[in-house]
């Protein structure tokens, strides 16, 4: 795997179909090394910092594999960024990364800690409702990193994998779990045993298990 580009963008003013929005989804992509800190890259931001953001989501990452794919479903060139991902990452498949993998990237090492959930503001962007149902059913949601230890990156820096997690939970299983197999008990025990789990994650699969203990 390595960086095509690294992206970063404060929220401001968008016109998506017609329609202004406030969002940091339309990020850059930048030259320089940045410092990346434990609540993400230095110069950028998130409007939402509700469902975004946050050091269990300091770097969201995107394939830059399943460009082509959303290319053919809305008819057009997706822009650099097009997913708002801050690591356009070629050579990426969520079936490979695990919950809990550790990564080097520059001099920074990172940990995957959840799956990336497509966002309506996402769906606006492209002038598409059923956006975000089209993400979660083709599984490419991409994920995200929390900061294990602070460094600078740059594009066209390796992101290599410096220890896979023991218990292979892959963002692939994660996603059909939570997404398609809500009452797959096993299922959900086995994403919770991850301790890398990040805690919105940890706190939906509880309430998952909670449901499947309920008559």
């Amino acid at each position: 795997m390595h960086l095509i580009s690294l992206n970063i963008g404060i929220p401001k003013a968008e016109i998506f179909h017609g329609k202004e929005v406030t969002t940091g989804l339309c990020k850059q992509p930048v030259r320089d090394r940045l410092s990346l800190t434990k609540t993400g890259f230095v110069g950028d931001g998130v409007q939402d910092r509700k469902h975004h953001g946050g050091e269990d989501k300091a770097v969201c990452v995107y394939s830059a594999d399943h460009y082509p794919h959303w290319e053919k479903v809305l008819g057009e060139k997706l822009p650099a960024a097009a997913f708002g991902e801050n690591l356009t990452v070629a050579g990426l498949k969520e079936e490979r990364i695990h919950l809990g993998d550790l990564f080097r990237l520059g001099t920074a090492l990172l940990q995957v800690s959840q799956p990336r959930q497509p966002c309506k503001t996402l769906a606006a962007r492209y002038g598409r409702n059923d956006f975000v149902k089209l993400v979660v059913d083709a599984g490419y949601t991409g994920f995200y990193f929390r900061v294990i230890e602070e460094g600078e990156v740059g594009a066209g820096d390796l992101l290599e994998i410096a220890t896979m997690d023991p218990q292979a939970v892959s963002i692939a299983f994660a996603n059909r779990i939570f997404h398609h197999d809500r009452k797959n008990k096993g299922g959900i025990e086995t994403v919770l045993a991850v301790p890398a789990l990040s805690a919105s994650w940890r706190e939906s699969f509880s309430e998952l298990l909670k449901n499947c203990d309920t008559p």
